[in-house]
């Protein structure tokens, strides 16, 4: 981490209070009875469709985005703990997908890899056939913000690549992303991945009881703003559990501070600012899955999973020790 982030980093990360790492019991309410998965509403500036359906579920509007109503389902501590395992396992594969994103390896080679993990574990990759998604991995490259198609593309030096990972395990999924450069890379890429992951902790320590959306959506694009970066608007977090994208939709930009929902222990939602160098607008390419910044520039994104608790945020998403990368990632 370089001395200017060092510098800005959240002191919070370090206090008393600050995230819970741990992997024991987290508290919440009953949960909510099952409900059918939400349909495909994604909608862009430009019309364009992706077919990456629930993690958008907002519509556009002159005066900014709209979220659709929202139906919260709670989680009970058992189901916290479940889910706390699947992603758990989502995390492990994500890293053995990372520490493999050398130069001369293709995104296939990737895919295969995390695929191999996950259903040697007894579980069962959460993209792959959802919607028609045809990986196990999000693998997106330099410009391309989410929702990369493995493909038999082969990494080069200095490429950086969000890589997403999803895992269903016991009934409940996980869901993590992180970014990592490909050998050496530039200054501007490193400052980037290095700001979207500090990004990423400032919007998590802003997920505690009482807090709203709008709190937390405010910290985290101002956090990015004021380093020179923008916050992409269309592609957003999301509750998580049985289903792999449910309420509530998580923004992280354009709100206002004390507006949205409020944060309540037994909640479960993920955190995944997608910072891009230049302007946040995107484009879906032709494939209808693939997602890239409209004027070239890098993009990256890190996600965790996250139980908000009586005592604040905790990290679900976390690796076994064994498996976690030289950087701390």
């Amino acid at each position: 981490m370089s001395a200017d982030l060092q510098e800005h980093a959240l002191p919070a990360l370090a206090a008393p209070g600050g995230l819970r790492w741990n992997r024991g019991g987290s508290r919440g309410n009953a949960a909510t009875a099952d409900e059918e998965p939400r349909q495909d509403r994604c909608h862009h500036r430009d019309r364009r469709r992706s077919r990456h359906a629930d993690i958008l579920p907002i519509d556009w509007s002159p005066r900014g985005p709209v979220l659709i109503r929202e139906q919260i389902r709670y989680k009970s501590k058992k189901e916290i703990d479940k889910l706390r395992e699947s992603c758990r396992l989502a995390a492990n594969a994500l890293r053995i997908a990372a520490r493999a994103a050398r130069p001369g390896v293709s995104l296939l080679e990737l895919d295969k890899i995390a695929e191999t993990y996950i259903r040697q574990q007894g579980a069962t990759p959460s993209f792959k056939g959802y919607h028609g998604f045809p990986g196990t991995l999000c693998t997106s490259v330099n410009d391309k913000v989410v929702h990369g198609i493995p493909s038999k593309y082969v990494l080069q030096e200095g490429d950086i690549i969000a890589i997403d990972c999803g895992a269903k395990l016991d009934g409940f999924h996980g869901d993590t992303c992180l970014t990592v450069g490909v050998g050496k890379i530039t200054e501007e890429a490193r400052m980037l991945i290095q700001t979207a992951q500090l990004a990423m902790f400032v919007g998590i320590e802003h997920c505690r009881p009482g807090l709203r959306l709008g709190d937390m959506a405010c910290a985290v694009q101002s956090f990015a703003e004021e380093r020179g970066y923008s916050v992409v608007r269309e592609y957003i977090g999301h509750g998580l559990g049985r289903d792999l994208h449910e309420d509530p939709q998580v923004v992280f930009a354009e709100q206002k501070v004390g507006t949205g929902f409020r944060m309540e222990p037994g909640m479960t939602i993920t955190i995944e600012p997608i910072l891009n160098t230049g302007s946040h607008k995107c484009l879906v390419e032709a494939d209808g899955w693939t997602v890239r910044t409209k004027d070239g520039g890098l993009s990256a994104q890190f996600e965790h999973d996250i139980a908000i608790t009586r005592n604040g945020p905790e990290i679900l998403s976390i690796p076994d020790p064994e498996f976690e990368l030289e950087d701390g990632l």
